[in-house]
């Protein structure tokens, strides 16, 4: 089962509510400026919030505002402009290796089967051959997907590549996991069984999730606090703790009168920069 977190009061921004160890992740005054046709501009202005070890922090806010730029710099992709980002406490200076990064796009080797897609980590990080069947086995029977090991990418539904991705992200056992928009383009139904078993596969492995999503009630359902940020350049404007019980049934806690309450909330943080132009 994934460690107790602690969740920030409403508002509270970057502080260690219980003192009692290292957050996984800092974010200290975070900026990050892009240069386009030689003019700079500010993605992300000032972004300063923790994420505790085993905890699910969900990032919301209009396109354009950094969020994805977040996960890049913790990843390790790319250098913030001002401030720092720090994973257990050592600032990131180069590709992060402890994390895992799940991002929008649909990243398989078509001339891979499921199997064979699942086990890329296992080889780049040199596993011991003779252990990596097992491993692959396993990891396929916990995504659901015992029957199609041999298939190739192009035989599977969508959301059967989003499981072999997130197989192949779980497989090596990153302590975190970074998450880009990983439902943004699969269907209301599908969505939802794919958002349980994120659920159970998190409760079972206590990785530490940071998930960027555009959806008010998909960060409601999923996270323990909700990170709210503004229209571009990016700041923080408030840190919404889910005070809904766990575990939870994606589909069963959206008919709760709190679940509807802390939609409603966002929401009204978020509208007057989405009713500027700005888009989810």
């Amino acid at each position: 089962m994934r460690p107790e977190t602690h969740a920030l009061a409403d508002g509270e921004v970057g502080a260690d509510p219980t003192g009692d160890g290292e957050p996984m992740i800092s974010f200290d005054h975070v900026g990050k400026r892009f240069f386009k046709k030689g003019k700079p501009f500010q993605a992300l202005g000032d972004a300063h919030f923790d994420v505790r070890p085993g905890e699910f922090v969900s990032i919301v806010g209009p396109s354009g505002c950094g969020k994805s730029t977040l996960l890049n710099i913790t990843a390790g992709l790319m250098r913030p402009s001002s401030g720092q980002v720090r994973y257990q406490g050592a600032p990131i200076g180069t590709v992060n290796t402890r994390v895992g990064y799940v991002t929008q796009a649909d990243t398989l080797l078509p001339w891979r089967t499921v199997r064979q897609n699942i086990g890329i980590p296992l080889e780049i990080r040199h596993h011991p051959r003779t252990d990596r069947a097992d491993l692959i086995e396993a990891m396929i029977e916990k995504v659901g997907l015992a029957e199609f090991g041999g298939h190739y990418p192009a035989e599977l539904s969508g959301g059967m590549r989003k499981r072999v991705i997130l197989a192949r992200t779980l497989i090596y056992q990153p302590e975190t996991l970074l998450m880009d928009e990983p439902f943004g383009a699969l269907d209301a139904q599908l969505k939802l069984v794919l958002q349980q078993e994120l659920l159970r596969l998190w409760a079972d492995a206590g990785t530490t999730i940071l998930f960027v999503t555009h959806d008010l009630a998909e960060a409601v359902t999923l996270s323990d606090r909700v990170v709210v940020v503004s229209s571009r350049p990016g700041t923080m404007r408030t840190i919404k703790a889910i005070d809904i019980e766990r575990p939870r049934d994606v589909f069963e806690v959206r008919f709760h009168d709190r679940f509807r309450e802390l939609q409603q909330e966002l929401w009204a943080i978020l509208q007057d920069d989405m009713l500027e132009g700005g888009e989810m």
